[in-house]
Order: C-alpha cells, then structure tokens, then sequence
C-alpha cells in the first residue's frame, strides 16, 4: 500500500536514524508507525525476516529527492557508508538541536568524533544512560578540544583518530588512578573539572563515567595528537634521543615536568610506546548493524548496582580514573592494553617461538 505525500514532511535531522525519522513523520500525521513503516519499506532480497528502506517510497510520500534524504540519513546511502565509522548504538544526541526537528523524540548514529556539540556546549560522548546532555558551560577547554580533535580527523583520518582518542583517554584514566605526586598539572585538572561536572555531595545523583570522560577529554586529545603522527609514534620507538624528545613532548602536554621514561610497563605511556606504537590502528569491536527500529541505551541491573557504588565512594582525587578504565566505550583499546603481548626468541641453533611478555 502506497500513502500519497504527507502534507507536513518534515526534514530529516543529520545523522538520524530510519526509524526515528520515520517514527516522527507518523506521529505528526496521527498515523500508526507500523503502517507508515511497512509502507516505505520491503523484505530483504535475501529472504528474510528484516525490512529495508526503498528510498523511492520515503521520498515519495515526503516529495524530497532521494539524495537529500540519502544526505541526512546514512541507511540511504549508497554505496553503504563504512558502519565502523560510526558509533555501534544510536543515541539522542543534542538535546537543543533537536528540538527544532519536530516529531518527537530524535535519535541518531554519530560518527566516533563527535564528542561535544560546540554550537550548545554540550558533552555528548559517552552519552549517559539517561539520556541527559552534559553542560559544559562553564569548562571551554573541553569544547575547544573538541575542535582540535576535527583537525587531527582531518589530518590522519577517521581510523588513526578513533585509535588514538580512545587510547589517549585510557591512558589519563589510568593515570588519574595513580597517587598525586606521580601526576603534574592535568591531575589537578581533572579534579576540578569533575567538581564542576559532579559537585561534592550530589555524586549519588550526578555521578557517570560520561563526565569523567569530559573531564580528561582536553588531555587526550592532547596527546592523541602524538599518537596520530607517523612522526611521534617513530620517536616513541626509538632509543636515546628522539624518545627522550617524546617524553619532553608527554611532560608539557601533561604540565608534568618531573615525567620520565620508565624501563616497566607499569606507566600506561610507556607501556604505549614499548609495545603498541608500532601496531596498526584498531578497528572498533562493535559495528552499527543498522537495526530497523528504535533502541536507547540501557544498564543491566548488575552495571547499575556497580555504578550506584562508585557514585557512593566517588572521590575526585582518589583513584577517580579506575571507573574510567573499566568503561565499555574504551572496549576497543583496553582489551589490547592488557592483551598478552608476544615476543619473538630466536634461539641458537635457528629454532624460534613466541615468548609471552
């Protein structure tokens, strides 16, 4: 059954997902979701049970051209765009810039570096379970650090970008997780700016691991700048000289003159330069399957139970970082940070095999 063109077809939001465009064209209309979905859609040729878009359908019934749809909308894209440049789960994104889309509720799948919406100053990656945007008002640095993580996008590319943010914010959780005279001034930093984003005494109701991911986000992307460059991550293997260059470039990008290469892998950074600075950037664990309909971020019970302990002994300057490591949006790096890591033993007379480190 086909509908004739909707009298109000609304724009979809960029980076909106199918089903949520669809969703608020039907309840503008007043009309059943399911029908209006089952009327823009069709089975897969493949035979199975999953619906698709027909993008002549949708643009039928809103007289949009294919191509401005396809433009917002990236399940209409084609060729397909590369899902691994996108978040794996859809989320609502800024609250205020949705509110000019009309409809109801706006739910999009964002690209990975897309962490703050510096239009609104709003923090949006890791977004919070609830769903409630952080404001970031009164802490600029973590906005303006959004605009220096799209030019290391621009620079080096989606992958290398992904690989290095990700690893950069592990690495300052871990060392927020350290005693403070093993810190410099990004210690001090992250404590004031956790403050701010969950004032002492609320941490039971404002506390999430999404603001103490705001919290080091100016920091790593810092040193994800070195990380990206072909240039820093040479020098970071080297002996003598250019890794002594490295660790002065770690120091000033950490306000920590006293830090120094360690020869054990207990500090996360030389940790990074002894054995992942040569590795091929990782690809992230969970793709976007462009799943047809509307899912929100939940928390089993057992992760609630565990933040609601967090939140209960949450202490800005002690070992704060611990819950930041642990998160599931640093899946990607932190399975590789403590990966076995094989190392190659020739012996004697020819023979080789591969030595746990």
């Amino acid at each position: 059954m086909l509908l004739p063109r909707l009298p109000d077809p609304v724009p979809p939001a960029q980076h909106e997902i199918a089903a949520s465009y669809i969703g608020r064209l039907a309840r503008l209309h007043g009309l059943d979701i399911n029908v209006l979905w089952r009327c823009v859609t069709e089975r897969e040729a493949s035979g199975g049970m999953r619906r698709v878009i027909v993008p002549e359908r949708l643009a039928a019934i809103t007289g949009r051209t294919i191509h401005s749809l396809a433009g917002a909308l990236p399940e209409l894209r084609m060729p397909q765009p590369d899902w691994a440049m996108y978040r794996h789960q859809p989320q609502s994104g800024c609250h205020h810039c949705n509110a000019k889309h009309l409809g109801g509720e706006v739910t999009r799948i964002l690209p990975h570096h897309r962490y703050v919406c510096a239009r609104h100053r709003l923090w949006l990656c890791p977004s919070d379970a609830d769903g409630q945007s952080t404001s970031l008002d009164t802490l600029p640095e973590i906005v303006q650090a959004q605009r220096k993580h799209l030019r290391i996008l621009q620079r080096h590319g989606w992958a290398i970008t992904y690989d290095a943010v990700l690893t950069a914010i592990l690495i300052c959780g871990q060392l927020w997780s350290l005693p403070e005279n093993e810190n410099g001034e990004a210690w001090h930093d992250w404590i004031r700016r956790a403050n701010v984003l969950i004032p002492p005494g609320t941490a039971e109701a404002t506390f999430s691991v999404a603001r103490l991911c705001a919290a080091v986000y100016p920091e790593a992307v810092a040193l994800a700048s070195l990380f990206a460059s072909s240039y820093w991550r040479q020098a970071a293997q080297e002996a003598n000289w250019d890794r002594h260059q490295f660790h002065i470039e770690i120091a000033r990008r950490l306000g920590h003159p006293k830090y120094r290469y360690k020869q054990h892998d207990d500090d996360p950074i030389s940790h990074w330069a002894n054995m992942n600075a040569k590795l091929q950037p990782l690809s992230p664990i969970y793709i976007h399957d462009q799943i047809r309909y509307l899912r929100k971020p939940t928390l089993s019970s057992a992760t609630r139970l565990a933040q609601q302990r967090r939140a209960q002994a949450f202490d800005a300057s002690h070992r704060a970082g611990e819950a930041l490591v642990a998160h599931r949006h640093l899946a990607t790096v932190f399975r590789r940070a403590w990966r076995p890591i094989l190392k190659h033993v020739r012996l004697p007379d020819g023979r080789s095999y591969y030595q746990t480190h």
